[in-house]
């Protein structure tokens, strides 16, 4: 058992022998002799192989916890799992996503047709792009954690785990009710509340709800206000009937939202390149901004850029060989503060209906589940946390000035660049487009104005799901018992898209659009669209599985499992990527797709408008399993061995703006997995005592990297090894401690060979490493002359030859501003002139053998001690204690200093006073003593935006004051 797994302040719940068909908790009070005293014990039965069982004698890794052992811990969202669970780390990513890691399986996979590797159930039913990591536990009877691939019962690409979030039922036997409020610092309100009313003698109605209202965590320089502040609720209804002895009917409806100005990203930190080729260096992360001559705006808008296509280098923005927009910029150096002029927006909210039904025909059971859901995330925050200037926006904006002044160049020429001024400059304000799902932006009146001409990416998506289970299980007296079943889920994607808006895309787009239509004698356009979009509309899955397992008692004390499931995954996708696609005059005020000159940049079979538009689809299927031996050392300690295979389908790569060369897809995952673990009970019951150790051959984990400012999955194989220690200790009545430990080994296995998106040149001192200035891309041109190709290259297009980076950055070779697809023709047409160079995009490939997997820390221990003061008055006081220590992990499996996560430590304490009817309490409490900054995760950005590294970190130190009653 993990923590306490127990009454928030009375007894830890020690398994004991108790078996049942109800996917619901029974809490058995049962009385023991604990020293002197006699104890009411609580006992937890869990639905870990989709009966009610004695969480001790399952045999499977799965840690739960009640609702007063969550209250007694402070475990108040998903998050909060991680700092006492043993192998289990929690991190918020990309795109308004989270990772749940277990034994170092996590989801690594980004993309809306990636699957979970961690499922996330409700009431044992499968949830799809739920928001419950946002949210806050309330009136739940227990949440399990199943650690391990789970490949028949939950089998649906569950290969890390399950995380069952067990809702609490109507009580027909009474009327109860109970509320709490809380009020902290950062002026946090939360209130909780529960309402259970029978209504007669075979119906029973409950309600109960939330409310979180508190500023910001977050301190904005810019105009000194708060950011990352909460502003949600949800409410949560459910009915129970129970027409006969042998029939029980549950309904639940739940809606959760949230509208607030949470930031998703916490911090970007960077090594900041000074050669504006990298971006960001490869040896560390600093408080520091990307030089964003590295970045596609930065290439795209630089004055060598222009004069390279004949257009006046005075247009531009910027010189690669000069300061860039962040050159003046002070990062703060905290990760709670930042300088910002755009204010975060964030809003999520999620529809959850469900059904059971259950009925006992003797010694057969039937229970049938179904789960509808709607959910949805729309999220928009300053791409680069920071604010910049445009280092040649005086020479720029005069420049495009007189070419708008009929007086000075004509008004035919002037027509082609006054509708630029007109959508880009608001007085003293540079304009932005806005984020529109019509595509229109700032030339079609749809922008966003501020004094710097601020840049901000959008990620929103529109999910709809539902699915169906059956389940016919035995409870026979002899020795073999059964358990079949069926499920069939769909899942929808109404909408998903990702932007990256910036004034430097806009001026870019109309300034590349006025003399590209100026030349061609076209009517005044711009390129549309002038954001960057990576939309996916109509995804679906459609997945069915059939599984069964058996139950063989070989004799009173060894007992066999054996299961079986197929799989059967479908994935449809709809997607295009548009960056600058195409000429849309600017007279048109409407889609920019309704352009009649859409199609005249076509430029490959199956593309229109240049922007890539695919309809994709890939079908999966695999036969999983498990098997179990499980042998009753005696009724107080148990030993298990099993064998489980686990598999997690595959998906769809998107479109990528430019166009580069990834696969369409990418293949499913399969693991196998041992397992051996012990659950014992010693001194009569004050020691327990689990251990387990396990063994994982993964074959083609999936991991993912951005390219082009979209992700994009690999596979890789990897090879896991670790153990788990979990240990509860009662030295008398009064006191409880609860300890656990785990080791980790995750490494990749084999030779697995990629390139590195920080260092594209491999560790190769005699490479050069290219921007390549038409997209913001990276290449390396290799070989022992290569420095003195790409100089000689560069002197013909009017660019300066490589140069070698600091020497503390981790980069060994140098570094020039180019064009990949010229050198590349070049070093085909004379390369051998140079000894022999070739181009490498995206860069020199290296072995990944042995690197650690992400967010797979190598040793977690977490410790808690509670004591209960007991008055004559009935009155108790029950100060506890909490600490979790999470060990060395890496954000990214190239490793290396960069990609380092530093170890950290979170203690929680609070102390209780509870009413002599146990009806009532005060509390006050403080999360993150320390007030840690602790870093769970990171994420890279791809060459186009600089390399910078997105940092995602728990809360600060959270303190207050909580009363409660119950009736």
């Amino acid at each position: 058992m993990a923590g306490i797994c127990a009454s928030a302040f009375a007894v830890p719940a020690y398994a004991q022998d108790v078996t049942g068909d109800n996917e619901e908790t029974v809490i058995v009070e049962e009385e023991t002799i604990v020293g002197d005293e006699v104890v009411d014990e609580r006992i937890i039965i869990v639905t870990a192989q989709r009966q009610a069982q004695s969480l001790q004698e399952v045999p499977i890794a799965v840690s739960a916890f009640d609702s007063e052992a969550l209250e007694a811990q402070q475990i108040e969202n998903a998050s909060d799992l991680q700092l006492t669970l043993p192998n289990v780390s929690f991190t918020k990513s990309n795109f308004t996503s989270s990772s749940f890691t277990i034994r170092g399986i996590g989801d690594l996979c980004v993309g809306v047709s990636c699957d979970s590797a961690t499922a996330i159930h409700l009431n044992s039913a499968p949830l799809f792009n739920t928001r419950l990591f946002e949210t806050e536990y309330f009136d739940l009877e227990r949440v399990e954690v199943l650690r391990g691939p789970q490949g028949t019962l939950f089998g649906r690409n569950a290969t890390s785990g399950v995380v069952n979030v067990v809702t609490a039922k109507p009580d027909l036997s009474g009327f109860s009710a109970s509320a709490d409020f809380e009020y902290g610092n950062y002026n946090s309100l939360k209130a909780k509340a529960m309402v259970n009313l029978p209504i007669g003698e075979s119906i029973g109605l409950r309600v109960a709800g939330f409310w979180l209202d508190r500023d910001g965590y977050t301190d904005n320089l810019y105009d000194g206000n708060d950011l990352d502040d909460r502003e949600m609720y949800a409410v949560r209804g459910s009915l129970r009937f129970e027409p006969g002895p042998d029939t029980t009917i549950d309904l639940m409806g739940y809606y959760f939202e949230e509208d607030d100005n949470r930031m998703r990203i916490q911090k970007q930190l960077c090594q900041r390149d000074p050669t504006g080729v990298l971006g960001c260096l490869n040896n560390r992360l600093d408080f520091d901004k990307t030089n964003s001559n590295s970045t596609f705006t930065g290439t795209l808008g630089s004055s060598e850029f222009l004069a390279i296509n004949g257009i006046p280098a005075t247009f531009g923005l910027n010189s690669l060989y000069g300061p860039d927009a962040y050159a003046n910029f002070v990062e703060p150096a905290d990760f709670r503060t930042v300088n910002t002029q755009f204010t975060p927006e964030y809003y999520a909210d999620e529809l959850q209906l469900q059904a059971h039904i259950e009925h006992s025909f003797g010694d057969i059971q039937l229970g049938i589940t179904g789960t509808y859901q709607e959910t949805s995330v729309d999220s928009r925050q300053d791409y680069n946390n920071g604010v910049g200037e445009i280092p040649n926006a005086a020479v720029a904006f005069g420049t495009l000035n007189t070419f708008a002044n009929p007086l000075a160049v004509g008004p035919v020429v002037a027509s082609y660049f006054q509708p630029i001024v007109d959508a880009l400059f608001d007085g003293n304000n540079l304009c932005v487009s806005d984020t529109s799902l019509d595509n229109t932006g700032a030339y079609e009146g749809a922008r966003v104005c501020t004094p710097n001409g601020t840049q901000f990416d959008r990620s929103n998506q529109d999910n709809r799901s539902y699915s169906v289970e059956a389940i016919i299980s035995s409870d026979f007296d002899g020795p073999v018992n059964f358990l079949v079943g069926g499920i069939y889920a769909n899942s929808e994607v109404m909408e998903n898209s990702y932007y990256v808006n910036a004034f430097a895309i806009d001026y870019i787009a109309g300034v590349l659009g006025s003399f590209t239509s100026l030349g061609a004698g076209l009517e005044p356009s711009y390129l549309a669209t002038s954001f960057f979009r990576n939309n996916t509309r109509d995804f679906e899955l459609e997945s069915y599985g059939i599984f069964g397992e058996v139950y063989f008692d070989i004799t009173d004390r060894l007992k066999f499992t054996g299961g079986l499931r197929y799989n059967d995954d479908s994935k449809s996708i709809t997607a295009r990527s548009t960056l600058a696609s195409f000429l849309n005059p600017y007279s048109n005020n409407g889609d920019p797709f309704d352009s009649p000159f859409v199609g005249s940049f076509d430029a490959d079979p199956g593309t229109a408008g240049n922007q890539l538009v695919q309809e994709r689809a890939v079908s999966f299927n695999e036969i999983t399993g498990r098997a179990v031996i499980d042998y009753e050392i005696s009724p107080d300690n148990h030993v298990y061995v099993s064998y489980s295979r686990g598999y997690k389908s595959g998906g769809i790569n998107p479109p990528l703006q430019p166009i580069f060369e990834v696969s369409d897809s990418f293949g499913s995952e399969s693991i196998d997995a041992f397992e051996i673990g012990s659950k014992n009970s010693f001194l009569d019951g004050n020691l327990q005592f689990n251990a387990t150790a396990f063994y994982y051959k993964y074959k083609d984990l999936q991991l993912s990297r951005i390219i082009a400012r979209t992700s994009v999955n690999d596979t890789i194989d990897a090879n896991i090894w670790g153990l788990e220690f979990e240990t509860i200790i009662r030295p008398d009545y009064n006191w409880l401690v609860n300890m656990n430990l785990s080791f980790l080994n995750a490494e990749v296995a084999g030779d697995q060979f990629f390139s590195n998106p920080r260092d594209p040149g491999g560790g190769d001192p005699d490479a050069v490493i290219i921007k390549d200035i038409t997209n913001g891309a990276l290449c390396a041109v290799t070989g022992a002359g290569a420095n003195a190709f790409v100089a000689a290259v560069n002197g013909g297009l009017g660019l300066q030859g490589p140069s070698a980076f600091p020497s503390d950055g981790g980069i060994a070779s140098n570094g020039a501003f180019s064009i990949c697809s010229v050198l590349d023709a070049q070093a085909t047409a004379i390369g051998g002139l140079f000894g022999g160079v070739e181009v490498l995009s995206p860069g020199v490939e290296v072995n990944l053998k042995g690197n650690k997997l992400p967010q797979a820390p190598e040793m977690k221990a977490s410790a808690g001690v509670q004591y209960t003061a007991e008055f004559d008055n009935g009155m108790t006081l029950v100060p506890r204690f909490d600490i979790a220590f999470t060990g060395e992990q890496y954000g990214n499996v190239f490793n290396g200093r960069v990609n380092r996560i530093a170890p950290f430590v979170q203690a929680n304490a609070q102390i209780q006073l509870n009413g002599s009817e146990q009806n009532w309490y005060v509390r006050a409490f403080v999360q993150n003593i320390f007030n840690s900054d602790s870093v769970t995760g990171l994420y890279v950005t791809d060459a186009s935006s600089g390399l910078f590294t997105n940092v995602f970190t728990l809360d600060p130190r959270r303190y207050g004051v909580a009363i409660g009653a119950k009736f």
